[in-house]
């Protein structure tokens, strides 16, 4: 397995392009639509250089895999689907996070509750083939009811449930959030191969400095902030409530989740042939 990672630094984001070298099949997690939040401007430069990248080295897509419905920026899973082709999944808990949120936003005509807008909802324990690959599904809940790992090999793709060791965990208060099926979840990891690569979905370098996204699940027991070092899970959850109830709404988290919840389709034009996403008022 070869993996190439794309770092944006708008949204501090790491989206992995994990390869077969003996069939060219691959499989993109977690890509990134651009939005200017000021403007309401999709751009789709950090897509298109991903689908360069697997046209130039002749790969065949064969998955788009979130990892959840993201907060902090807009999936590019579609667009890139139907640029080269390749079936969208997420975790099947996904129907409980539409559960809330479609009610929210009221956008029940066009975004389906049971997640047929995805091409696969996967299973805990789930394996599916990329190539000569297995990909076996680990269900990770406590950032969302929906997180889910992928494990690849000697790898594991964590999406937010842990940063690199310095900055901890995923937060665990959004809705369907839970800090106890957080700590649950990494103990799922931690289970893991100590020497087992670790893929996370985003890194905030201080100064200026070099993003970091690869780690290993003996660093993680070992050194991480919030859960390293034989953290009890009680411990845990105090720590990791306490630093939720200091933190901010993420800044792209109502045009992120509604576009996202659509598997990174825009709603229907309206008559002036203008998209629209909602800004739901004093709901937050």
């Amino acid at each position: 397995m070869d993996v190439k990672s794309f770092f944006d630094p708008d949204t501090s984001t790491v989206t992995h392009l994990v390869i077969d070298p003996k069939t060219k099949s691959c499989a993109v997690i977690d890509p990134v639509m651009e939005y200017d939040a000021v403007t309401g401007a999709l751009k789709t430069g950090a897509a298109d250089k991903l689908v360069q990248y697997i046209q130039d080295n002749g790969l065949k897509l064969e998955w788009l895999l979130e990892t959840h419905i993201h907060a902090d920026h807009l999936t590019a899973s579609a667009y890139i689907r139907d640029q080269i082709g390749g079936k969208i999944a997420i975790g099947e808990k996904i129907t409980d996070v539409l559960n809330y949120w479609v009610p929210f936003f009221n956008t029940d005509a066009d975004t389906p509750p049971d997640g047929s807008q995805f091409d696969k909802l996967l299973k805990d324990g789930e394996k599916i083939k990329l190539g000569d690959l297995e990909i076996g599904v680990i269900h990770t809940p406590g950032h969302t009811p929906a997180c889910v790992s992928y494990h690849i090999e000697d790898a594991v793709f964590v999406g937010d449930t842990v940063f690199m060791p310095n900055l901890g965990t995923a937060r665990a208060d959004f809705p369907g959030g839970d800090a106890g099926e957080l700590y649950d979840s990494i103990q799922k990891l931690f289970a893991l191969p100590d020497e087992t690569r670790v893929f996370i979905c985003h890194d905030y370098p201080a100064n200026g400095g070099a993003p970091s996204w690869q780690t290993t699940i003996g660093e993680q027991k070992k050194d991480n902030a919030f859960v390293g070092g034989g953290t009890t899970k009680e411990d845990f959850v105090s720590k990791r409530e306490a630093r939720d109830k200091t933190l901010r709404v993420p800044q792209l988290l109502l045009p992120s989740i509604q576009f996202n919840l659509r598997a990174g389709k825009l709603p229907d034009a309206e008559k002036n042939g203008t998209h629209y996403l909602k800004i739901p008022i004093n709901k937050l």
